[in-house]
């Protein structure tokens, strides 16, 4: 049967602009958008039920394209230190930093860290998040890799959440390969990449291409791995040095390269050729105060498409609202409100390989969408923080919190 939400404005999203509808109506079908437009334009759907939305503005529902939410323990800690000088690459130095996340992880049980996970997302999805990628990494070694990855699967399955499962074993070098990355790295090539898409627990492989995680050669060994495995990339790059990561990406047709802050104008021809999404990530930014922004001219000028994820994670950005990060992504990187939403939908749909279905209002996409009690659609990344009034719709029915 078909559902009819009237009585509201759409900032629909197509073309990665707000592409305003005022005097809305929506017609979903199933899990699906059937028809779209003014309202004055709605075609005579006969029998229909219908749904009053009191003038809200509807966008497509909130995508969050890069997250670590499957994580043990609690690094709240290392907060204190930096804050006291000591920087993230000596804290990693120490034995804290990644590893002291992927201790923790290996000795939480899958159902511990199910329910540590799940209150993590609940925050996103109250947000009026509907689609969330998901990266392992915490685990590195193949038992504990599969562990997150089987509860990432889980929280799908459970929550009223489109969940994409990212493998990110090449996160950093685990305590039993010391000094040997090239071992690990054909580790991961040729048993833990094989076994684990073998069992259909990754979407996408991901990589941390950075000096004190994997050279740009070693990770492209993963993507080649990858390639073979009929599996798309991303990579983290740029981050806290000038790899050229981005443009390794490019050159295997990444999904996206996520962070960027010492990215090249060259890295940005490459990727606005390949069509590499660049996502950016405001609260580890914001929480490591990094002080390099990440070029936004270059990334405009050669048309190159803007993502906004939190990059929720336990060590440099444990954010809980992307709403937060669009606000950031404002002050912090000058985007517009309407970059930062169409970096939150579309672009960030289309950094995880899911732009035909997903990220816009439109005829035959994922009726995902989110009807907001605001005045205007920049009053998403105005608010800082806050539960804004809002009714969530996913697959064309309305989710309760």
């Amino acid at each position: 049967m078909k559902t009819l939400w009237h009585n509201c404005h759409a900032a629909s999203m197509a073309n990665g602009s707000y592409s305003i509808i005022e005097n809305a109506a929506i017609v979903t079908e199933g899990a699906h958008i059937a028809w779209i437009g003014p309202h004055s334009e709605l075609p005579d759907q006969g029998d229909i039920r219908a749904f009053d939305l009191s003038g809200a503005w509807v966008t497509p529902g909130l995508i969050d394209c890069h997250t670590h939410t499957v994580f043990g323990g609690n690094r709240s800690g290392e907060f204190e230190q930096r804050l006291q000088g000591v920087s993230y690459a000596d804290i990693a130095a120490a034995g804290g930093g990644i590893a002291s996340t992927v201790r923790a992880t290996r000795a939480a049980t899958e159902e511990q860290l199910y329910a540590s996970a799940e209150r993590g997302l609940q925050h996103l999805l109250k947000d009026g998040v509907t689609t969330v990628e998901i990266k392992s990494g915490y685990g590195l070694d193949l038992a504990s890799e599969r562990k997150i990855l089987r509860v990432i699967r889980q929280l799908g399955e459970k929550l009223p959440v489109t969940v994409r499962s990212t493998c990110l074993a090449a996160h950093a070098l685990p305590p039993e390969y010391k000094d040997r990355a090239d071992d690990y790295i054909a580790h991961i090539c040729s048993e833990m990449l094989p076994a684990l898409a073998a069992e259909n627990l990754v979407d996408a492989v991901d990589a941390f291409c950075e000096y004190l995680a994997f050279s740009p050669e070693q990770v492209e060994q993963v993507f080649i791995t990858a390639g073979q495995l009929g599996l798309p990339v991303k990579l983290h790059a740029e981050q806290l040095s000038s790899l050229h990561g981005s443009s390794l990406a490019a050159r295997y047709q990444a999904l996206s390269a996520d962070h960027l802050e010492f990215m090249t104008e060259d890295d940005a021809i490459a990727m606005a050729a390949s069509g590499t999404v660049a996502v950016l990530l405001p609260g580890a930014f914001y929480f490591l105060r990094e002080t390099q922004l990440p070029p936004m001219d270059a990334l405009r000028k050669h048309g190159v498409k803007i993502a906004i994820a939190t990059d929720l994670n336990p060590g440099t950005s444990p954010g809980l609202s992307l709403r937060l990060m669009l606000n950031m992504a404002c002050t912090l990187f000058r985007m517009t409100p309407e970059e930062a939403l169409a970096g939150a939908t579309l672009h960030a749909a289309t950094a995880l390989g899911m732009a035909d279905t997903h990220g816009s209002l439109e005829v035959g996409k994922v009726a995902d969408f989110v009807a907001w009690n605001i005045e205007r659609p920049a009053d998403l990344a105005y608010w800082l923080g806050g539960d804004l009034d809002k009714r969530v719709v996913r697959h064309g029915v309305e989710s309760t919190f």
